[in-house]
């Protein structure tokens, strides 16, 4: 229904506005975020923290004083049972209780006999004790407020259920008017918990069935490439070392899929280090053969330039046409007039391989590295350049075959978990305090010994809001620290041409430390370089920090990696020690996961779909495959009520898109 016609007060109305509600689906689909569960219990049984809820004799008047304009204290003593308690509550200032009254309170046990109060009054206890759901609030919005307009909505919603009873049947679901009662009005955990399951399960059905329609879009039917196997096999042989089984069933699958007559969208993930660029390679290779020109697109200049000497090594001897494509080149014109008329066959660059007056020939593959780092319509862009386009995408950002299975569920999905062979895993050491000055003699015995440093700071010079170290005052203390050794400084303000300059001098050892930012966190490629300390380490994601520690995980040096944090928090210091505890960007990546949800690893990939409100990536693997099975199977059936319900997500979908 829309909202003029459920005819709510004013008041209502205006609620709605301030959270952006705008029909009454809208209204009873604005879940809680958590529930408090009160239960009586005897006082014997409270521990400080507990939520509790009870029903007394008031045993001395109130107390009332106002603490500041906006906070009033109201204070007085009850009996429970044969316990006194103190209990306060705030912001009631018109109370007026009187001894011997009979209160029902619920809050929370402060421990030594008080309770802070959210609620009382002389209600019965029953009317307190109980599940009770806690919604997101805005300014000037009470949870009272918020549970109101839903039991209006609630009362005059029809709540139709299109959901296939296929389904419903197959998983014990129930239905969706008894699944929304159970979310806002749950009278026990095992009605929460039934709520919980069908409105879950519909989220990730929904999400799995627009990926698929989206993906079906994508998808063009086109000739299959026509190329040697024997030939790819004879440039893989001729490589300066030896693919490993897991790049070997990557490089296998690519070649499966360009062979195939539908357009390839595949994930190439793999730890830091893993070798994933060779297998980039293979498929440029391959595509080449069939006689069309590849894209290998970067987030960074640094990492650009890098893919591209890279190339130009592997592709030695080959009759292959490599250019490079930046903001910076000076030849553009030059390089973009060769790409048109085809005498290019592979381009490396930046977001500038889609600028609108870049034109290809003939256009058919696109590689995005670092694909967390470039939006859906980023990618969707370049890979117009070409006429059924194939699209491979790669992460460092590497998570287990069945959650990958979960988030890129449009993309089919190659995993690279062996690491090449004599590399040595990196000695992570947490030190609570930042500053160097206690390993400072180990960095020297490291310098001395021909290695070269990596020293990161979160911030490019100081700010009056932050607390931290900044890269450019790092920079000035450093160079007296480190004399006589080099110490150089990189960081994202200084012009294209700089930045080469120093990280070339790096690469050349005639910088030993190098003073950066996260701009060195992506696909630098120093082996020399075997330490690395970062300064606030707990100003960073775990994700990219194992990422930064990848920069001194490429040779068969021994690498160290350094966590600085002045932090004192258990939960802070707890994060941290993760890293301190295994080096598989796998392990890492799930406590990322947990701490701060997908979007990083997704990017913008999520944009115009269903999100995941209630549904949890990391504790409902089982849903989530079962939703998966269940969204191939409905876009395939010829049931009149479960067709329909597919066309209902797509034409969401395309809205939510448009929109």
């Amino acid at each position: 229904m829309e909202l003029k016609a459920l005819k709510l007060t004013p008041k209502r109305l205006q609620i709605c506005q301030k959270l952006n509600l705008n029909s009454g689906e809208e209204i009873l689909r604005y879940y809680p975020f958590r529930y408090e569960n009160f239960q009586v219990t005897p006082f014997e049984s409270w521990k400080a923290g507990d939520n509790v809820v009870f029903s007394g004799e008031v045993a001395t008047f109130p107390t009332k004083y106002r603490a500041r304009r906006s906070l009033t204290i109201t204070s007085f003593v009850m009996f429970y049972g044969e316990e006194e308690l103190r209990v306060t509550i705030y912001n009631r200032p018109w109370m007026n209780l009187q001894v011997g009254q009979q209160l029902s309170v619920v809050g929370k046990y402060d421990g030594s006999h008080k309770v802070t109060a959210s609620n009382c009054a002389g209600k019965p206890i029953e009317e307190f004790a109980g599940i009770h759901p806690v919604y997101p609030l805005k300014e000037g919005i009470t949870q009272n407020d918020i549970r109101k307009l839903i039991q209006t909505v609630f009362a005059k919603e029809k709540c139709e259920d299109h959901f296939p009873p296929r389904l419903l049947s197959a998983h014990g679901l129930i239905a969706y008017r008894e699944a929304l009662n159970g979310i806002h009005f749950p009278q026990n955990t095992m009605q929460l918990r039934q709520a919980l399951a069908r409105l879950k399960y519909e989220e990730f059905l929904n999400f799995y069935l627009a990926l698929k329609l989206r993906e079906k879009d994508l998808s063009g039917i086109r000739a299959a490439k026509d190329f040697s196997s024997e030939e790819v096999e004879k440039f893989i042989q001729q490589l300066p070392f030896e693919l490993t089984a897991d790049q070997r069933t990557a490089c296998d699958e690519i070649l499966g899929d360009m062979h195939k007559n539908v357009t390839m969208s595949r994930l190439v993930q793999g730890d830091v280090g893993s070798g994933k660029t060779v297998v980039a390679v293979v498929a440029l290779y391959a595509n080449h053969l069939s006689g069309y020109q590849g894209a290998l697109m970067a987030p960074t200049e640094i990492l650009a330039k890098q893919h591209y000497e890279s190339l130009k090594e592997l592709f030695s001897g080959k009759d292959i046409t490599i250019a490079c494509l930046t903001s910076s080149e000076e030849n553009q014109k030059e390089i973009k007039r060769a790409l048109k008329n085809g005498e290019i066959d592979i381009l490396v660059g930046t977001h500038s391989l889609f600028s609108e007056d870049v034109e290809y020939e003939k256009l058919g593959l696109v590689i995005a590295d670092e694909q967390h780092r470039f939006g859906v319509e980023q990618r969707r862009k370049l890979k117009e350049k070409g006429k059924d386009c194939d699209l491979l995408l790669m992460s460092a950002t590497p998570i287990p075959r069945t959650l990958a299975a979960s988030l890129y569920g449009d993309l089919h999905v190659s995993t690279i978990e062996s690491m090449p062979p004599g590399r040595k895993g990196c000695v992570t050491t947490l030190i609570k305090k930042n500053s160097l000055k206690t390993i400072e003699g180990e960095l020297k015995k490291i310098l001395a010994e021909g290695r070269q440093v990596y020293i990161i700071a979160s911030m490019i010079e100081k700010s009056e809001n932050f607390k931290a170290k900044d890269a450019e005052s790092l920079y000035q203390a450093l160079v007296k620290v480190f004399a006589p050794f080099r110490t150089g400084l990189l960081h994202g303000r200084m012009s294209a041409e700089d930045k080469e300059a120093v990280m070339n001098a790096f690469a050349r050892n005639e910088i030993q430390v190098l003073v950066s930012t996260t701009v060195v966190e992506v696909g630098v490629n120093v082996k020399n370089a075997t330490a690395m300390v970062v300064y606030d380490a707990d100003r960073f994601g775990l994700s990219q920090l194992h990422q930064l520690r990848g920069r001194i995980q490429r040779s068969s040096y021994q690498g160290h990696f350094y966590l600085l944090t002045d932090s004192k928090e258990e939960s802070t210091l707890k994060r941290l020690k993760v890293l301190v505890d295994t080096n598989d960007g796998f392990k890492v990546a799930v406590e990322d996961l947990k701490e701060r949800g997908p979007g990083d690893l997704l990017g913008t990939r999520q944009a115009g779909l269903p999100s995941f409100v209630l549904g949890n990536l990391i504790t409902d693997t089982k849903m989530i495959e079962a939703a998966r099975r269940d969204a191939e199977e409905l876009l395939s059936s010829r049931d009149p009520a479960e067709k329909a319900y597919v066309k209902k997500i797509a034409d969401l979908s395309q809205q939510l898109a448009v929109e």
